[in-house]
């Protein structure tokens, strides 16, 4: 192990540690997560989707899964409220005629009551009363979010055991008992727990500076001894493993 070396590419990892949208490419084959839940977000979207379906994405990111619908631009909105990314939305999504306001996807949304035909909602924050007020009588709400354990081995191995969950509630049970109170029928409920893989310690440095909610306080410098442990893991056993947290949710009005 030449410590000086790694100080030096881990540095570099941690400064280059921006990103516009939701784009992971910069760590692309270096790590692995997702590549086995037992359903398909994308799919399910698809199976509601019909070209005249009015549909709204919550913290859309860049607009990338978006876009990659294919849908009628007119028949599409979006709310995002990263400002890296509400800028990014600006320049690439309203020149498509696609409808996209500033918001939180936590509070009110700026539509109309009974807008929508869908809304979506991958990895976002959420509002029950909101949601139901713009759907239409029959409107399905699709959503996969991140679950309150999410990363907690790789937390800990960067970190410390002892660091509180930034979000305690997210869990599958209360996120549909918040829908089923709000009116809401569940027509799909699963939870799972999947392998997340890093074969290098600098992608490791990239991903935690990246998601500092789930990271709080990390820094190459503050965590140099416990990224030379890390080193040494990947060493012995070619890979740093922890699991994910995901939940999937398909509710409607």
């Amino acid at each position: 192990m030449n410590r000086e070396k790694l100080l030096k590419q881990w540095l570099q990892e941690e400064e280059e540690a921006h990103i516009h949208g939701w784009d992971f490419s910069h760590i692309r084959g270096k790590y692995e997560e997702e590549r086995d839940l037992p359903w398909s977000y994308e799919e399910i979207v698809r199976q509601y989707l019909r070209p005249d379906v009015k549909l709204l994405d919550i913290d859309t990111g860049g607009g990338e899964f978006l876009l990659s619908l294919g849908h009628p631009c007119e028949n599409l909105a979006a709310t995002e409220n990263y400002p890296p990314n509400v800028e990014l939305c600006r320049e690439t999504l309203l020149p498509l005629g696609i409808n996209f306001k500033r918001a939180d996807g936590n509070g009110l949304l700026p539509f109309p009551d009974g807008s929508f035909d869908m809304v979506i909602n991958r990895h976002g924050d959420w509002n029950p009363d909101e949601i139901w007020r713009v759907l239409k009588k029959g409107g399905v709400f699709i959503t996969e979010q991140v679950g309150a354990d999410n990363d907690r081995e790789l937390v800990g191995l960067l970190l410390g055991d002892d660091l509180p969950l930034p979000f305690p509630g997210q869990y599958l049970d209360i996120a549909r008992t918040a829908f089923l109170d709000r009116g809401f029928s569940v027509l799909k409920a699963e939870e799972a727990y999947r392998p997340i893989k890093f074969w290098d310690v600098g992608a490791l440095v990239w991903f935690a500076r990246i998601i500092a909610w789930e990271f709080p306080g990390f820094s190459v410098r503050n965590c140099l001894d416990r990224l030379y442990r890390a080193q040494e893991l990947l060493e012995q056993k070619s890979v740093i493993e922890g699991k994910i947290h995901r939940f999937l949710l398909v509710t409607q009005k």
